[in-house]
């Protein structure tokens, strides 16, 4: 064994100007830039170790073991580490979600930021933060908005080098909840990364694309100020045309349910309350419904009573990915 294993933990993130599109899907490099916000209560730990007796990479996820295209993204990032070490042996890789796999949660924006940061101190890299993004991105595109803590911008640039994220403001600017309403745990038939691909079909991705600066620039803003109606109005706007993008393709993606759209329903009637509250939905059925702290209670009551949602996740801004253990 080269080292003691290591673990980290990292939190998914809700994309509030989304990343849709590729530039360089090998890398990851993303079409456009965006913006998220962390999740606290819900999150991904991973123990990495690297160890003379394995023949392959070994990964289990929530106690199952995991091979085919899974543990070749995995096997991967875990190669890109080796190489910068200059080491050899393979590795032991153990992660627990405390919530629901591939449903359009951020599980591998999780997964990977937590992949990244306990495998590298485990190879013993010393990396600079820029570099752990940038490597993160290479395993899932979203996994380097998982590394920053609270509200994180991840710009898009055209290498390597240049596209990596940075926080904009900590997870105590503002006390934002996201009431998540859970409408499946079904792990969905076509991945983000299938659809990254699909992305250019969509006639309606050069308009996206085009105008996503002037979005990143309202929506950077809106949390600086932590002016809600600015924030709700684009993320809004900006969840439509990236899902507006996916059934424009071809063939044409399908993450909503009907239950999907009867939330997003229920959000436009508490506007017309004034309610603040806003919706978006990642690359999934289920919907994130964000909030002012003071009716959280009465949002999240409001959607757990709606047909077809098994639960409400209540989530506050998160902090950054961290290593919880390290003996090296």
């Amino acid at each position: 064994m080269l080292t003691n294993p290591v673990t980290a933990t990292a939190h998914p993130n809700i994309a509030l100007i989304k990343y849709w599109g590729d530039l360089n899907p090998i890398l990851h490099i993303p079409a456009n830039g965006s913006i998220s916000m962390n999740l606290a209560e819900l999150f991904t730990q991973t123990t990495v170790s690297f160890e003379q007796s394995l023949e392959h990479d070994q990964f289990t996820l929530d106690g199952k073991h995991i091979s085919g295209p899974s543990l070749e993204r995995v096997s991967k990032l875990l190669s890109r580490v080796r190489h910068r070490a200059g080491i050899g042996l393979y590795a032991r890789v153990e992660s627990n979600n405390n919530f629901p796999t591939g449903v359009g949660m951020a599980s591998s924006a999780s997964g990977f930021a937590a992949l990244t940061l306990a495998a590298t101190q485990a190879a013993g890299l010393e990396l600079d933060e820029k570099d752990l993004y940038c490597l993160a991105r290479t395993g899932s595109g979203s996994a380097c908005r998982s590394i920053p803590g609270g509200f994180v911008e991840w710009l898009a640039g055209e290498r390597d080098e240049e596209s990596y994220a940075y926080s904009i403001a900590s997870s105590e600017h503002w006390d934002l909840v996201d009431c998540i309403a859970v409408v499946s745990q079904d792990e969905k038939l076509v991945s983000s990364s299938q659809g990254h691909a699909l992305a250019n079909t969509s006639l309606l991705q050069a308009s996206r694309l085009a105008d996503a600066p002037r979005r990143l620039d309202i929506c950077r803003e809106a949390i600086r100020q932590c002016d809600f109606s600015a924030l709700a109005q684009v993320a809004e706007m900006d969840s439509n045309l990236m899902h507006a993008v996916m059934i424009t393709s071809e063939p044409a993606l399908f993450y909503w349910k009907p239950e999907t759209v009867r939330i997003i329903q229920e959000v436009q009637s508490m506007h017309k309350v004034d309610l603040p509250v806003f919706y978006t939905v990642d690359a999934g059925p289920n919907v994130h419904v964000l909030c002012e702290p003071e009716v959280c209670k009465e949002v999240a009551d409001t959607l757990s009573q709606l047909p077809g949602v098994s639960q409400v996740l209540q989530c506050h801004p998160g902090g950054p990915a961290r290593i919880e253990n390290s003996t090296i």
